[in-house]
């Protein structure tokens, strides 16, 4: 332990090239330690991470309170599976349920896991409550949505990226383009076999694209109008990142099935979970799904405590506040650039789109600077470049961020 404890990074990274399997590229960084907003290399340098692991780390790197609760628990008993009760898991999904306000929690591990249990949900309540025959469910689902990377969830992708040679693939979706009212009441009029319908408020992976004012109420309405689920994945842009407490809170939507994962742990440890109310959940029966892990007691007791933070913070607040006045700095600075078109975004999700291709390199290297100035983000699509930070950040350290970032543009203007 002592020989890898002194590793540069270089070498961490020859030992990931070597020996992991080559599914992921990241950014040239290893990265040892992190607390509240920030995170340092093996060789000490200290960075604000503008990623917050994908938005699990939204209570920050390391929050005492939630590794109090992860470290205790685990000194207690860590797991039962769902062959026994434990202690805690009640109590999780009483606090859960009603901080969400929904009857039922189903728990799971991860965002995919997570995705998963909602269609399998969906479909049960499709045959046995609306009716329709066995088999013919279908799920309408957006054009560059980003679910996870499960067979099932890349059977409904159009990333090339993500379904080449993976096939075959499952049928039952119905795919249409993201923020159109028009082709979703198409496609609940023409389909009376459709069961639900799934969809991210805010398209995190698509480069953090924001649909229409409206767009989630009255797609939700159409639901309803129809009798079809409306399934909101809130597993980006859930608990607190956007603003709100949920990204659909923004236009009083209330999902009839929602999924959470990613900072439902403030990124501690793997927790996800499904919820809605009795009508839905009570379609779910001993054996018709589970988890060995799902439910375990460190699990309840670290999401517990992840949620507490979230409220007793007042994290969805900080964000709000601070995602209006970082969209201001950094639109400022666009009105008069060459670099960069755009800055959207709710809360403290955002991103910017670089004036270049999508095959372009200019992004990536944009973050490579970035690395360079003390600040980590990650491109996505190509030229677009996202921005999250934990929501635990301060206004002078957004500020400071803001900063950086147009500091880091500026060298790449013509």
């Amino acid at each position: 332990m002592a020989v890898l404890d002194q590793l540069t990074s270089q070498q961490a990274i020859n030992l990931e090239n070597k020996y992991g399997a080559h599914n992921y590229h990241p950014l040239p960084v290893v990265l040892s330690r992190g607390e509240g907003v920030h995170v340092w290399d093996v060789e000490g340098k200290q960075y604000y991470d503008f990623l917050s692991a994908y938005s699990a780390v939204n209570q920050g790197h390391c929050h005492p309170k939630i590794v109090n609760a992860l470290v205790e628990q685990s000194k207690t008993l860590a797991l039962t599976s769902r062959a026994f009760h434990n202690d805690i898991l009640g109590k999780y999904e009483k606090f859960a349920c009603e901080y969400f306000g929904f009857d039922k929690l189903l728990p799971m591990n991860t965002g995919a896991e997570a995705v998963e249990t909602a269609l399998k949900i969906c479909r049960k309540w499709a045959y046995e409550v609306k009716g329709i025959e066995n088999k013919e469910a279908e799920i309408i689902v957006c054009k560059n949505n980003f679910h996870g990377r499960t067979t099932t969830i890349i059977s409904f992708s159009n990333d090339p990226v993500a379904r080449k040679h993976f096939g075959p693939f499952t049928d039952g979706f119905i795919k249409i383009d993201y923020n159109d009212l028009e082709e979703l009441e198409i496609a609940l009029k023409n389909n009376p076999n459709v069961a639900g319908f799934l969809v991210e408020p805010i398209q995190g992976e698509a480069g953090v694209y924001v649909p229409s004012e409206g767009y989630l109420a009255k797609a939700k309405a159409l639901c309803e109008k129809y009798n079809v689920l409306f399934i909101a994945d809130e597993v980006q842009t859930g608990i607190a990142r956007t603003g709100k407490l949920l990204a659909v809170d923004h236009e009083h939507v209330k999902p009839d099935v929602l999924i959470l994962g990613k900072a439902l742990s403030g990124g501690a440890y793997p927790v996800s979970a499904v919820l809605a109310n009795d009508n839905i959940m009570k379609v779910i029966q001993p054996g018709n799904h589970g988890s060995t892990f799902g439910g375990n007691p460190v699990a309840a007791a670290v999401a517990i405590a992840a949620l507490e933070v979230v409220r007793d913070e007042k994290l969805a607040e900080n964000a709000e506040v601070l995602g209006q006045l970082f969209r201001s700095d950094l639109q400022k600075y666009i009105n008069t650039s060459s670099i960069a078109s755009l800055v959207r975004g709710k809360g403290l999700l955002n991103a910017i789109v670089i004036n270049d291709t999508e095959d372009s390199d200019t992004a990536w290297n944009i973050c490579l600077a970035l690395r360079d100035n003390g600040l980590l983000a990650k491109p996505t699509h190509g030229n677009i470049i996202r921005f999250a930070p934990p929501l635990v950040m301060t206004k002078d350290q957004l500020l400071d961020c803001a900063g950086i970032i147009i500091k880091t543009l500026k060298q790449f203007e013509n």
